[in-house]
């Protein structure tokens, strides 16, 4: 398999060497130059089935990403604007950790086989996270939730946008670092540092909360990586607009890829704050999962992209 040390790694060259940090514009969206990287990973973290390799070189052409996730104050501001529906209030219900809710909702609430620290809550949304007596406040910066991919792509619409392509997302959490781990490394915590909001502790029993959030965290929590955007690990998934596929070809180089032209499930990339090594070990920048279009869960947001 081609390593960041072999003869594919040598065809990557990114215009880097002059700049540590990307700016954002008056819209919030950081520039991006494209180009060339390294895409998926061979890690011996990788979980089977995920799809993460073969690494496969990518080329990109320019593009603009949010420096941030969609915060609940611009997901407000939109359905303020045009009156939007999500599909977890059409719905009826959506899915909250068991670990958040009062006694009285958690007690009886259906739970997903195999995952039992879900709970199928009625009434939560992305204005109720944790469904009847929640509510956003103190959370208007934090990210939307409780958002599918349909829910996502309309936002994008209504701001002139839309979403970012799997590779465009990878290209984007890198932040111009060859195939690490991380956005900012290899480190999980660089000198003892958090970098991200992941689950500490022991899943699904007891978060510590040591990095400083047992649910959510605002936006701009932490570090940005080097193109200046933050959270590209943890906090919530973010949809991207490709259908889900493990089938990768790594044969050529692949041109602003889209992914296959249909499919069952959408990518979701990030990890969340419940994401723990022992069972979600996918807040590595080449991690990936899907779910259904129509999902909707308290960990998964989104960011918008667009053309350069």
């Amino acid at each position: 398999m081609p390593s960041a040390g072999g003869a594919l790694a040598s065809r990557v060259g990114l215009p880097l060497a002059h700049r540590t940090q990307w700016t954002p514009s008056s819209d919030g969206m950081v520039p991006l130059p494209g180009g060339e990287f390294l895409m998926g990973a061979d890690d011996a973290e990788s979980l089977p089935g995920d799809g993460e390799g073969p690494v496969r070189l990518v080329r990109l052409a320019p593009f603009r990403i949010d420096a941030y996730a969609v915060s609940n104050e611009r997901f407000a501001a939109f359905v303020a604007d045009t009156a939007y529906q999500t599909d977890a209030e059409r719905f009826g219900w959506s899915y909250v950790f068991a670990g958040f809710l009062p006694a009285d909702l958690r007690r009886g609430a259906p739970r997903p086989e195999g995952t039992p620290w879900w709970c199928c809550v009625e009434g939560a949304s992305w204005h109720r996270p944790e469904g009847p007596g929640s509510t956003l406040e103190g959370r208007g910066s934090h990210p939307v939730v409780h958002v599918s991919w349909n829910d996502a792509a309309a936002y994008a619409r209504w701001a002139g946008k839309r979403l970012p392509t799997e590779a465009e997302w990878e290209y984007a959490a890198r932040g111009g670092l060859e195939q690490k781990r991380y956005p900012w490394g290899d480190e999980l915590n660089p000198d003892g540092a958090f970098r991200c909001n992941i689950w500490r502790g022991h899943f699904p029993a007891k978060n510590t909360a040591e990095d400083g959030y047992r649910g959510t965290a605002p936006i701009d929590a932490f570090a940005p990586n080097r193109f200046g955007l933050w959270n590209m690990a943890g906090n919530v998934w973010e949809w991207c607009t490709d259908w889900w596929t493990t089938d990768h070809d790594a044969a050529r180089p692949l041109v602003n890829p889209q992914g296959p032209a249909a499919g069952t499930d959408k990518v979701i990339r990030g990890g969340s704050h419940m994401c723990h090594r022992s069972y979600c070990n996918r807040y590595r920048v080449a991690a990936r999962s899907a779910n259904s279009p129509d999902s909707s869960s308290g960990h998964a947001g989104f960011r918008c992209a667009a053309p350069l």
